[in-house]
């Protein structure tokens, strides 16, 4: 398995605390059949704000963390990464090569948990427009798609990817997260499982448990959340996404009214 969303680098944003606890954590990890994990730093979010969230910086933490997974023999490569928080400057960032993923052809987006931004979704638009597929974080933690999940289908339409956390299937993230993850898991909205791992405890990588609840739901189509597709975002590689609506003659005009007409 493939592992696109984690805070395992000791000491650099509110994930682990300590090489300790890293190494722990991804011996956890391999333990589930974890091969490659992209570490998602924090980026331009106000929890990091005034700390050096550099590319030179995280490539010399994960070049020290390898090192020391390499003597213990854990079999986990670790790849540069960032969970980017949304500001309309995202198409400006696509230099940084911290800020995206799979050799500069995805970007991993979170928002506000509480508040969408009105013109965001131009700002998707123009990122696709640049080369660059967004991956919307974690939606089912949102307030807003919490209340409306024709946004998890609107991102969807736009182009963009969906990665569902997996403690939010394991419930460990709140009542809310795990009824709308589940939703989006069973109309086959996602294409991306990512753990979130941020500590040892009750954020560990628990890609396994999630994937084993996801494949009792829709069958043999789990395996690409946590293997085909993961690794095509790894390597920069174009993610088909199938129509959501299928055997419809006019699928533009039926997809708009879908979107409009379809509930909690």
């Amino acid at each position: 398995m493939i592992d696109i969303h984690n805070h395992i680098l000791p000491n650099i944003d509110d994930g682990s605390i300590s090489m300790e606890m890293s190494l722990e954590m991804l011996e956890h990890a391999a333990n589930q059949g974890i091969t490659d994990v992209v570490n998602t730093v924090h980026y331009q979010h106000p929890k990091v704000e005034g700390l050096d969230i550099s590319y030179k910086r995280i490539i010399k933490q994960i070049n020290l963390l390898q090192l020391e997974l390499e003597k213990k023999s854990i079999s986990i490569k670790i790849h540069p990464g960032a969970e980017v928080f949304y500001l309309p400057n995202l198409v400006e960032l696509i230099k940084d090569p911290l800020a995206t993923i799979g050799r500069g052809k995805y970007m991993l987006i979170e928002f506000h948990p509480y508040h969408l931004p009105k013109d965001h979704k131009k700002t998707l638009f123009n990122l696709k427009m640049a080369g660059v597929t967004p991956i919307i974080a974690h939606p089912e933690r949102y307030k807003k798609v919490q209340k409306d999940l024709n946004k998890v289908l609107e991102w969807i339409d736009a182009g963009c990817l969906i990665q569902v956390d997996a403690g939010s299937l394991l419930g460990t993230l709140g009542k809310e997260a795990k009824r709308v993850s589940e939703k989006i898991i069973k109309n086959q909205w996602c294409q991306v499982l990512g753990s979130d791992a941020h500590d040892n405890k009750k954020r560990n990588f628990n890609l396994k448990d999630a994937f084993q609840i996801v494949e009792k739901w829709i069958g043999k189509d789990a395996s690409s959340l946590v293997y085909k597709n993961p690794k095509a975002i790894l390597e920069g590689r174009n993610i088909k996404v199938e129509p959501i609506i299928k055997g419809n003659k006019d699928k533009g005009s039926f997809w708009r009214k879908f979107i409009k007409t379809i509930r909690n």
